[in-house]
């Protein structure tokens, strides 16, 4: 884990950048990507109190919805950041909205999807490592907190 400013990322992880997504996306070995939110963003809405998530088996297109979280402050869209079909979505967070809050990067992840063309869409919209992530997070920062 790195930390920049007050919010913790996993240095393994790809970082949706379109918008304001701030959903992170992990390689699985079967070729298939784990989806959640991070640190920033989950900061960011606040303590999610409940998530909607679009079933498995649909098809979504890069950037459209995944579903949504509802704070009591904010209401936003968890965006999809690969074409792909949903296969899975996490039952823990329907139980326990508050994983996303208290562990974004482990139990709190939202979906696996299985991805149309996982290295494509990796070209477009993403950083990755820890001088990528730091110059994006410096800028989100800027524009969302300070």
């Amino acid at each position: 884990m790195i930390s920049i400013d007050k919010y913790e990322f996993d240095e393994n992880l790809y970082y949706y950048t379109k918008g304001d997504g701030h959903v992170w996306v992990k390689k699985l070995d079967d070729g298939k990507i784990r989806v959640g939110f991070d640190d920033f963003g989950q900061q960011l809405a606040g303590k999610i109190l409940f998530v909607r998530t679009v079933s498995p088996g649909k098809e979504r297109p890069k950037g459209k919805s995944l579903g949504t979280i509802e704070t009591g402050k904010y209401v936003g869209a968890i965006k999809c950041p690969v074409n792909g079909t949903v296969v899975e979505v996490n039952p823990a967070i329907k139980e326990s909205p508050s994983l996303i809050n208290d562990d974004p990067y482990d139990k709190g992840w939202i979906a696996i999807i299985d991805p149309s063309n996982l290295e494509e869409d990796l070209k477009e919209d993403f950083v990755f490592g820890e001088s990528e992530l730091k110059e994006w997070m410096e800028k989100e920062i800027e524009s969302h907190v300070k």
